[in-house]
């Protein structure tokens, strides 16, 4: 029999009755180690108690045992639902694929409702332990003075005092003063950085490169277009105003995906009045964190963004129907000029891009 066996819930008395039957208990996780029986107050006597045994501040167990085992049996159960909604966690991830937008919404609601599960099961089981398994008692503790004695803040100094002469900071000048100019040059240094961070933005990302009369040109090619080129109900391009294709800065804001419908097919809230013939003009920024949200599905008229799967109804004014944007893509108003070719009539009509953008 080793001291390990020294250290459990029960009385020592069981010690002896274990020597004789030769079962030996190993320690409960979470106990002290026997090495350490001296720093709880045991006196090395091995069985014999000490002298003066201090009393229990915290009761050993509860008044209702029945009650108690209840309880464990009911934490119990909350802690292996969560463990199965974390395996169920694993398993959602393996097992739905996200290929298509109706996969990856599968997947999300697997993934999330079993962290749920397993988030909210494991806290309930804690809070239940806390409030039903755990004793509940006040312990008040004296207050003790703050400030240190006398003699301890003069030995303070003392050793202060004895520790500055040993490191020749005060009688070595030229080494305490290069030391505090090294430090002061250090700290200043990293001030030049906030030059790159640039001025504010302002109102400036309120607006964009579109007036009224800007033609919309296709990206890449930076050609015009007109309704008549743009006829197939289905099709989608991207669009940038006129003559901001080497302005990069312009293009983060005002790149636009237009969308042909049949006229019928729009519904609210969709404004009509800033379509032409079925073609809809929405901002490509999404307003999740200003990813381009440049993959359309004709089937269903969505609009996804690949970064975060924030999905938008382009049939109903770009409302969002999934992900973490949290408003529709800004409506273009568009219509066509003496020419034929495309125009905006306006700005956008609020800001483009994340929600955050509009804080300045």
């Amino acid at each position: 029999m080793t001291d390990q066996d020294d250290h459990f819930d029960g009385p020592r008395g069981d010690r002896a009755s274990r020597k004789r039957t030769g079962i030996a208990r190993r320690r409960v996780i979470g106990t002290p180690s026997p090495a350490t029986r001296h720093l709880l107050g045991d006196d090395g006597a091995g069985d014999r108690p000490s002298a003066v045994t201090k009393p229990r501040e915290l009761p050993a167990d509860l008044p209702n045992p029945e009650r108690a085992k209840r309880v464990e049996r009911v934490v119990a159960l909350c802690f292996t639902i969560s463990v199965l909604a974390s395996l169920a966690f694993v398993a959602s991830y393996v097992i739905f694929p996200i290929h298509s937008i109706d996969k990856v919404l599968k997947s999300n609601l697997g993934l999330g409702l079993s962290m749920t599960v397993a988030l909210l099961a494991l806290g309930v089981g804690a809070t239940i332990w806390v409030r039903h398994l755990m004793p509940q008692v006040e312990l008040t503790e004296a207050r003790k003075p703050l400030a240190s004695p006398e003699q301890d803040r003069a030995a303070f100094r003392e050793t202060f005092t004895e520790g500055a002469e040993a490191s020749q900071f005060v009688k070595r000048p030229l080494v305490r003063r290069t030391l505090l100019a090294a430090s002061v040059a250090l700290g200043i240094a990293p001030l030049v950085l906030l030059r790159d961070l640039g001025p504010l933005p302002r109102k400036q990302l309120d607006y964009t490169a579109w007036k009224k009369g800007t033609r919309l040109v296709v990206f890449g090619s930076n050609n015009p277009i007109t309704p008549a080129e743009f006829s197939t109900p289905g099709g989608i391009i991207t669009v940038i105003p006129e003559g901001t294709a080497g302005d990069l800065e312009a293009l983060a804001k005002a790149a636009v995906l237009i969308i042909k419908f049949r006229p019928e097919e729009l519904l609210p809230p969709t404004v009509l009045n800033w379509t032409v013939d079925g073609i809809v003009a929405y901002s490509k920024i999404c307003t999740h964190v200003g990813c381009p949200a440049a993959l359309y599905e004709h089937t269903t008229h969505h609009i996804l963004c690949p970064c975060h799967q924030s999905t938008f109804d382009a049939q109903r004014g770009a409302k969002v129907i999934f992900g973490p944007a949290p408003r529709a893509l800004p409506q273009l108003p568009i219509t066509i000029d003496a020419a034929g070719y495309l125009v905006a009539q306006s700005d956008f009509h609020e800001p483009v891009g994340p929600s955050f953008w509009e804080l300045g």
